[in-house]
């Protein structure tokens, strides 16, 4: 007797039911593991090249912003020497008017304005002739008050300072759109 005549025919196909489900079933999650392989060496790339280009990203970002501290550097550097050339222009100009000024209240000095030779006398003008004893060759001069000449000196140091700070508004715009026109 043979095996397959002791078992009866349902069981048989039971058994042949199962072993096909067995090796569907086999075969399928040998299917899903190589799926998960192929799908898991996809993902671990896809990670990889994201993280490559975040770190491309941050490395052009600190290059970026180290090239903009850079130009801002170079911008408080060229402000500061300006700022420093115009202090010591403003330094000069009130020293000297300073001195001026000491010269005229000690007598060291004397202003003097020109006279117009064309002009009559009579008409309210200063005489052309010269109150010295000296010989002076040239247009007639009458010499101001100290008084007069200090507060010319004070209008002509005051004018001096305004073209000082005119000129460091100009140089230090001058500057400020220079240094965007690199950007």
């Amino acid at each position: 007797m043979r095996l397959g005549e002791l078992i009866p025919t349902r069981y048989r196909l039971f058994g042949k039911v199962v072993l096909v489900a067995t090796l569907v079933g086999g075969s399928a999650a040998i299917a899903w593991q190589v799926q998960d392989w192929r799908y898991g060496k996809q993902l671990s790339e896809q990670a990889r090249l994201h993280t490559e280009t975040l770190n491309q990203l941050a490395l052009a970002s600190a290059a970026q912003q180290r090239a903009e501290q850079d130009k801002r550097l170079a911008l408080e550097q060229r402000l500061a020497s300006s700022e420093q050339a115009h202090y010591r222009a403003l330094n000069d100009v009130q020293r000297d008017q300073g001195r001026l000024r000491d010269r005229l209240a000690t007598a060291d000095l004397r202003l003097s304005v020109l006279l117009d030779a064309t002009t009559g006398a009579g008409n309210g003008s200063l005489s052309a002739t010269t109150a010295t004893g000296g010989v002076v060759h040239g247009p007639t001069r009458a010499k101001l008050d100290p008084a007069h000449a200090q507060r010319i000196i004070g209008i002509t140091d005051a004018g001096d300072r305004a073209l000082i700070a005119l000129a460091a508004c100009q140089a230090y715009v001058k500057n400020i759109v220079s240094g965007e026109g690199a950007n």
